[in-house]
């Protein structure tokens, strides 16, 4: 079975290349796709609000050791009593004493005291490493300056339409690992005639380029799927290269587009 890749995030931690997204899916689809993921040989997990209870039944039951799996939680910018009651509770519903990655998501609201709250879920051996998601630049400068911390990862929309240089720009500066939400920008990019063209070519299929071009440009890709086949599909990118003229052809495509 393939192991995907990982990062090493600036808290030690090692995070998979590609991780299983929940978002989307309801608490039913959540079980079953997950329990298919994880036989497929996915260990990395990012989970959504209130998918936790879904999520945390799944991996009671599941044979794979705790060690060998990564899991991520997001908690909203709420102020920091309100963060430190949402944290508690997907930890207790994840049936987890510890994740290895929690994220503030979303920029609106106290979101320099959610930092605080979720800061000290790590200092108490609570959660790895701590990062934001849906941040830009000058939300993460407000961030560093306010408390002079820096976040392990950003989750932000990104693909080839939706490229995010600056942004990442800054990232590499202060080494913030890109994840990518919606990696194939809600599967629109799957009839893009360039990306099917390169699927045609190395014989995968479009979602596979655009998930393989995710990797080798150092993002970590967030692919979320209801269906058996999308999901094996998914992990299939491990057994090939894009060559650098195809690179450079997908890195043409980034007009702006936001799904």
């Amino acid at each position: 079975m393939a192991v995907p890749p990982s990062l090493a995030l600036s808290d030690g931690v090692r995070i998979p290349q590609l991780l299983f997204g929940i978002a989307g899916l309801s608490a039913a689809e959540t079980g079953r796709a997950l329990r298919i993921a994880l036989d497929t040989g996915y260990r990395g997990i990012d989970t959504t609000p209130g998918t936790e209870a879904a999520v945390g039944a799944v991996l009671a039951a599941t044979e794979v050791p705790r060690e060998d799996l990564f899991v991520s939680v997001h908690v909203p910018a709420q102020g920091y009593d309100t963060a430190r009651r949402a944290a508690d509770q997907a930890l207790e519903a994840l049936q987890l004493e510890r994740v290895d990655l929690c994220l503030l998501d979303g920029t609106k609201g106290a979101f320099t005291d959610t930092w605080r709250a979720l800061s000290r879920l790590r200092a108490d051996g609570r959660a790895g490493a701590v990062g934001v998601a849906g941040f830009g630049v000058s939300e993460l400068r407000r961030l560093i300056d306010a408390t002079g911390s820096v976040p392990a990862v950003n989750q932000v929309e990104l693909h080839p339409w939706l490229q995010q240089v600056p942004l990442r720009e800054f990232h590499g500066e202060h080494r913030i690992v890109t994840a990518a939400a919606s990696p194939a920008a809600n599967a629109a990019l799957l009839s893009d005639e360039t990306v099917t063209a390169l699927a045609a070519k190395y014989g995968k299929t479009p979602a596979q380029i655009v998930l393989r071009w995710h990797l080798q440009t150092g993002t970590v890709a967030v692919a979320a799927s209801a269906t058996t086949t999308r999901t094996r599909e998914n992990f299939g990118i491990f057994d090939f290269e894009l060559a650098d003229d195809d690179l450079a052809v997908v890195a043409e495509l980034d007009n702006g587009t936001r799904v």
